[in-house]
């Protein structure tokens, strides 16, 4: 059982914005929002606002190190790299030095400080924050044979947008048994079938959801936002329950 909501000053080191739930305090779970390649906390919170989830504390968090030669924004990845093939900056770039912040923010703050359990945060990242978000959920399910039950937990989910399991990314050990969904363009070159595969051999629930237009941009439409908003609805819990008299649609 929660019991504080986390605020800015409870989380060293790192930049974070927190949208608290209305309602009741604190809330029974907590959405990390992961920005990606080259954004910022700050222009990733309007989407969390504009998500207006029930019963959720908004939790967004920017990545540790700024982009080089006054490009503006941030990054999760260990360098800056260049894609050869397409000449833009390379998500995949290792993600050694930020998936550590990350586990002290989710174990230090979240859980340790504010009494949150893993299964009661879900992540949701666009691009390099997709990988991100994937690496630290692998990495939280990464525990000793002497660690609690609650310690050996999935998280409620992971959501990740344009991107999948880095191919930096280490791949040894039992699969992970947090929900994973995709979510791309179609014919997506970085979200591609072998990626797909690869994100499934490190996950053992694993959803795919691909627009029907090119491109791995976040849902821009009701139809492309529609798979995120049923994965929140199966993965986020509630105090209140389903209202008496409530008809199931679809």
């Amino acid at each position: 059982m929660p019991t504080k909501v986390p605020a800015p000053s409870d989380f060293p080191s790192h930049t974070v914005t927190v949208t608290p739930s209305p309602g009741p305090s604190p809330s029974p779970n907590i959405l990390l929002l992961l920005h990606g390649l080259g954004d910022s906390a700050a222009g990733f919170t309007a989407f969390g606002r504009a998500l207006n989830l029930p019963e959720t504390t908004v939790v967004t968090v920017q990545a540790p190190t700024p982009l080089p030669f006054d490009l503006g924004g941030f990054h999760w990845g260990d360098d800056v790299d260049f894609d050869a093939r397409t000449g833009a900056l390379d998500m995949d770039a290792g993600l050694t030095r930020s998936t550590p912040k990350l586990i002290e923010l989710v174990r230090g703050t979240l859980v340790q400080k504010c009494g949150y359990r893993l299964r009661e945060i879900l992540i949701l990242g666009f691009g390099q924050g997709g990988m991100a978000g994937l690496t630290l959920a692998r990495e939280l399910g990464l525990s000793s044979s002497t660690a609690s039950a609650e310690e050996k937990e999935p998280l409620a989910g992971v959501i990740s947008i344009g991107a999948p399991y880095p191919l930096s990314g280490k791949r040894s050990g039992s699969k992970n048994r947090t929900p994973v969904l995709l979510v791309s363009g179609r014919d997506s070159a970085v979200v591609s079938d072998g990626a797909v595969t690869r994100t499934k051999e490190v996950f053992e629930f694993v959803e795919l959801s691909r627009y029907s237009r090119k491109g791995d941009g976040m849902p821009s439409n009701r139809d492309e936002m529609l798979p995120v908003m049923q994965f929140f609805a199966r993965r986020l819990r509630s105090r209140q329950g389903v209202p008496e008299g409530s008809v199931e649609l679809g």
